[in-house]
């Protein structure tokens, strides 16, 4: 067990590992595009700020990829959990807005509400303009909609970071 906690730590440490945390985000971005542009399925708000999420997950793991540092990975595992966290708590809004015992109160912003000093959503329409309705829900896969798997796929992000947070503490005597 302890080998394996070794194993799982000096990984942790590794660019690879963070390589693999940016190539899995980007690659779930790449889907989202695809199903944005590929498919027609408009994403609303809560999408958009999902995707948002998203990018500081890949971001998170760019970063510790091209500069693997103590400083580095301590920003990477925060930025890391606070998007997977975040990220779960928008998908989960989602789900709740899409189940709501009364749709009409249920809706969401048309805009998104990025700080003026970062409006994504003008820089970079294509990828973080809100076209869609938050009550639409026609995608399934396995009798679940979008907004139901990303609530699974952040969850998994977040248990993932925590669990190789503690193991990278507990394995090594450097963070």
């Amino acid at each position: 067990m302890q080998q394996m906690v070794n194993g799982l730590s000096r990984w942790a440490g590794h660019s690879s590992s963070w390589l693999l945390l940016f190539i899995s985000a980007l690659g779930l971005i790449g889907a989202a595009l695809y199903f944005q542009y590929g498919m027609g399925l408009e994403p609303c708000i809560m999408c958009i700020y999902q995707r948002t999420a998203m990018v500081g997950i890949m971001l998170s793991g760019l970063l510790v990829a091209l500069f693997n540092t103590l400083p580095t990975r301590m920003i990477g595992f925060a930025g890391w959990g606070i998007s997977s966290g975040w990220g779960w708590l928008l998908a989960r809004e989602h789900v709740d807005i899409l189940h709501a015992p009364n749709p009409f109160f249920a809706n969401c912003e048309i805009v998104p509400n990025y700080p003026d000093w970062a409006p994504l959503h003008e820089w970079l329409p294509a990828m973080f303009e809100a076209k869609g309705d938050c009550l639409e829900d026609g995608w399934r896969y396995l009798d679940k909609g979008m907004a139901e798997w990303m609530v699974i796929i952040f969850a998994i992000y977040f248990v993932v970071c925590i669990t190789f947070l503690i193991i990278r503490l507990a394995g090594s005597r450097r963070f």
